[in-house]
């Protein structure tokens, strides 16, 4: 059954004229006319009848009418959700720790925006825990943390970020680009303190230490960390992703540190096991993401 045709019956009726109807709809009469024609040989019953100058429903118009009305309500309202999708496109609220939100979100953006461009992105940073926290709590679709086990939570791994010792210009080590635990007990140190398992590690090879090293300044910004160093506070011990940019404009220095070679940041992309779709898929577009900004 044609949807024009029920347009063009209903439009009759609430004018009360072919006439009238057709200058609302942007019709010739005839073809209004043809319309309702159509409409009646279809549903085999007469639909209006012309008294006079006037245009009224017949009985079987009368009771055809709400279902003619509503048709056209149904569909109006599907041309409106459809309007409101173009308007409002969907939203990913990504969950960031500092790190990530500050080296790694910026540089993988554009080519999100480029692989999904019908979707609006709002990005919320807080610490792991407060991540895993808002993503139970559906504030968030996804997020990137530290390595985290959870019943609820699906994880993939995203990268391992090496956390290396970094100087400023013009400092003594770098003469060798090497150094030992024992040569850093002597030296003031910035330390940025993230609280996990990787990071206690540091702390576990200065135990070995008769002197434990200096830690004049304990921050818990990456980005003050690295301003300190290069302010030329102290040294410290930071995740290569956050300081690739100063390296490249030599205004950083990283220094080899055997005891302490392979300790690494761990950055998971998370989900809840319910919204598993959206983490495979997503994480794959953030993954390629990673590789084009960063990595190559």
């Amino acid at each position: 059954m044609n949807i024009e045709n029920m347009e063009a019956f209903v439009y009759v009726n609430h004018y009360g004229s072919f006439n009238k109807a057709a200058e609302a709809l942007f019709l010739s009469q005839p073809s209004v006319t043809a319309r309702i024609q159509t409409l009646e040989r279809e549903l085999e019953c007469k639909l209006f009848d012309r008294q006079s100058k006037q245009t009224v429903l017949t009985e079987d118009g009368r009771k055809f009418l709400p279902y003619a009305e509503q048709m056209l309500q149904v569909l109006q309202k599907g041309k409106q959700k459809l309007q409101q999708r173009k308007k409002a496109p969907q939203q990913i609220r990504i969950g960031c720790t500092i790190s990530v939100s500050n080296y790694i979100i910026p540089e993988i953006l554009k080519q999100l925006r480029a692989r999904y461009p019908e979707v609006n992105y709002k990005i919320v940073t807080a610490t792991t825990d407060q991540l895993v926290q808002k993503l139970l709590n559906r504030e968030v679709d996804i997020s990137f943390v530290r390595k985290v086990m959870h019943p609820a939570i699906r994880t993939l791994a995203f990268y391992e970020d090496p956390i290396s010792l970094y100087v400023y210009e013009g400092h003594p080590f770098m003469k060798t680009g090497k150094a030992s635990i024992q040569d850093i007990q002597h030296e003031t140190l910035v330390f940025f303190e993230c609280g996990s398992l990787d990071w206690m590690r540091i702390h576990r090879a200065f135990e070995s230490l008769e002197q434990p090293p200096d830690i004049a300044f304990q921050v818990d910004n990456v980005v003050t960390a690295k301003k300190l160093v290069l302010e030329e506070a102290g040294i410290a011990f930071l995740p290569d992703v956050c300081v690739s940019r100063e390296v490249k404009d030599k205004k950083l220095f990283r220094i080899h540190v055997p005891e302490v070679a392979s300790v690494s940041m761990q950055i998971s992309i998370v989900a809840t096991k319910e919204d598993c779709a959206v983490t495979s898929d997503f994480a794959d577009a953030l993954t390629d993401g990673f590789r084009e900004a960063v990595l190559l």
